[in-house]
């Protein structure tokens, strides 16, 4: 049976030709759908309301970082000269030791592990655990960071006796300066708020946030004084493209020895091209006699010559190549060595000892492979 409709939509028509086969057939088949343009269009004055519930979610998230911002804005006015003392005495420490309990022990728990990081050992000990044993990793001359909002919570306050006993300097990172810990610590970091995030103030927001941040304001400072280095923090990251970036040296991926392509300053125009090809690499060095660095001819060199129209076919190395090659030290960061390549439109470096003697030859495509970049 053939049904022929006519569907109304939008401005224009839609005709839709159906073919209907016997039910008992099993095969129901389209067999057709002729329909013209549909420009779609959206109405004037026609937008949905607001969403009361989306506006109120937006709201919420826009007032809990406003708040928190603020909390960690008016943490720049308590660096204060007990903040010095404080980074300047963890340059002294062989390592440090941060404790707390709840929020405020995960909040440890990350600047414990960023002053590792940095080169600075650092332990994190769960206050309730640290009176069943784990005192045990805390020594004289340690220094250790108790972090607790309220200044009272009972596991750290049955430790400060024991902190005493054993000799090591102890910073209060609290919200209360007149609490126990305070008063008991013999550096004191403010961390107070004026309010939390949560709005019944339940939840523990802003004033973990002040913590976190006070926390990344003491590593950052500590790692300014001691003077930590790309190479430094590569050393604790040797996984991961962050430790590709700051671990890989040019000594790691270039070519040398025979690998290095080469040729002498007379050599002809075949020569060249065959050492080209033959290393894959895109270029040759030419070097003299001695086998010191007179230049380089890269492919792109040989095809803009002979864009010029000039006969090459009797030319020498000396007479293709340019001179003064980009350098580096085998002892430079790969990652180094893509931004001089980049800054010089060049996709090669011939790698030179300190005496501008021949090393080897690094190319932008063994560092890519590498996954340095």
């Amino acid at each position: 049976m053939l049904t022929k409709y006519k569907v109304a939509a939008l401005p224009c028509l839609i005709n839709c030709v159906i073919i209907k086969l016997p039910y008992g057939n099993e095969l129901i088949e389209l067999k057709g759908l002729n329909w013209s343009p549909i420009k779609m269009r959206v109405l004037k004055g026609s937008s949905k309301k607001p969403d009361a519930q989306a506006q109120s979610i937006i709201e919420t998230a826009c007032r809990v970082l406003s708040i928190e911002s603020q909390a960690i804005a008016e943490l720049k006015s308590r660096i204060d000269s007990q903040f010095v003392e404080i980074v300047r005495h963890l340059s002294k420490c062989e390592h440090i030791v941060i404790t707390g309990v709840g929020k405020s022990g995960l909040i440890g728990k990350k600047i414990a592990s960023t002053f590792s990081s940095i080169g600075l050992p650092s332990l994190f000990v769960h206050a309730a655990e640290a009176s069943h044993g784990d005192l045990g990793m805390i020594s004289k001359g340690d220094m250790v960071i108790a972090i607790s909002n309220s200044g009272e919570t009972e596991e750290i306050v049955k430790l400060l006796p024991v902190f005493n006993r054993i000799h090591c300097t102890l910073v209060g990172m609290t919200g209360n300066r007149e609490s126990t810990l305070a008063k008991r610590s013999d550096y004191i970091l403010d961390i107070s708020v004026k309010e939390e995030a949560c709005s019944k103030d339940l939840v523990p927001t802003a004033s973990t946030t002040a913590a976190l941040a006070m926390g990344d304001a003491l590593a950052m400072a500590f790692m300014e004084l001691r003077g930590v280095q790309e190479e430094d923090f590569a050393l604790n990251h040797p996984g991961g493209s962050l430790g590709r970036k700051l671990l890989t040296l040019v000594d790691d991926l270039m070519h040398f020895g025979e690998d290095i392509p080469k040729v002498k300053e007379n050599a002809d125009i075949y020569q060249v091209l065959k050492e080209i090809s033959h290393k894959r690499l895109g270029t040759t060095l030419v070097v003299g006699d001695q086998d010191q660095l007179l230049g380089i001819i890269t492919d792109g060199d040989l095809r803009r010559l002979i864009e010029k129209k000039k006969d090459i076919s009797k030319s020498r190395a000396k007479d293709m190549m340019a001179s003064h090659p980009k350098t580096i030290l085998k002892d430079t960061l790969a990652a180094k060595a893509v931004r001089i390549m980049q800054d010089h439109s060049i996709t090669s470096l011939v790698v030179v000892n300190d005496d501008q003697k021949i090393e080897g030859i690094i190319h932008l495509h063994d560092i890519l492979k590498a996954g340095v970049v």
